[in-house]
């Protein structure tokens, strides 16, 4: 059995029945390094693989061979498995492999091979922890865009970028900064304040360390936030033209209130 585990924030608190009896059971853990040390608190005497950044296929690979063998074995990822997690490569492997070819074109995948049963867990993804910390800035319709330039186009992004900003959604940025790319927040609060539709003084806001120890939290303007210190553990939120700044809380109302 493969199983795709979202582990949420990485506390136990942060994690559903399910995951955490997934990872009981099962004889190996795999995941990026940061993830497993997390999961490894809870679990400490079960067998691990862990990879850095950029060798996500490998580990996912291994995981499938050792899942192959008859191990029970579960990836680990931190918030939700299908949010920019590990769900999505394992399936396009397994797919890839029941064709018997490393790659295939768009539309020219069979099913899943039957070799590997595969079930895929779901977790409590960056956006909706950050956004509970801050209050409610997602209430409304909204977008969730990487400024992760490694595996996508910076001219992609700052075109979803601006498609946001022109459809007035709430707007959640994962990845904002890190050392290799310093301003792309920067550049992505630019790219917005130029787009026509999105003013400086925009309520937004920032969480670092999602329900960990040191969680750091601001609500601020968009003018504000394009000189906020961001790493790859931030989650950033833009708000809409209808997001309020109620206090400590940064609310999108939905409207329940004109329709009462």
């Amino acid at each position: 059995m493969l199983t795709i585990a979202g582990i949420g924030p990485g506390k136990r608190e942060g994690m559903t029945e399910e995951v955490l009896l997934a990872l009981a059971q099962c004889d190996c853990i795999v995941g990026y390094t940061v993830y497993t040390e997390l999961v490894r608190a809870l679990f400490p005497d079960k067998e691990y693989y862990a990879t850095p950044m950029t060798q996500e296929t490998e580990r996912c690979l291994w995981a499938i061979g050792q899942a192959r063998a008859g191990r029970d074995v579960v990836v680990v990822c931190g918030g939700d498995g299908g949010v920019y997690g590990m769900a999505g490569l394992v399936c396009e492997l397994l797919a890839s492999a029941s064709c018997g070819e490393d790659t295939a074109a768009d539309g020219e995948w069979g099913g899943l091979t039957d070799s590997v049963g595969l079930r895929i867990l779901p977790g409590v993804t960056a956006a909706l922890s950050g956004a509970a910390v801050l209050g409610a800035p997602l209430a409304h319709d909204f977008a969730v865009i990487s400024l992760s330039d490694r595996l996508t186009p910076w001219e992609c992004i700052e075109r979803r970028l601006q498609a946001a900003a022109m459809g007035d959604f709430a707007i959640c940025l994962y990845n904002p900064a890190s050392k290799g790319r310093p301003e792309h927040l920067r550049r992505a609060c630019d790219v917005l304040l130029h787009s026509g539709y999105v003013e400086a003084d925009r309520i937004c806001g920032a969480v670092r360390n999602i329900g960990r120890e040191g969680q750091e939290q601001r609500i601020m303007t968009l003018g504000e936030l394009r000189d906020h210190p961001a790493d790859m553990f931030t989650t950033v939120y833009v708000g809409s033209s209808r997001t309020l700044r109620l206090g400590k809380y940064m609310v999108t109302p939905r409207g329940y209130r004109r329709s009462s």
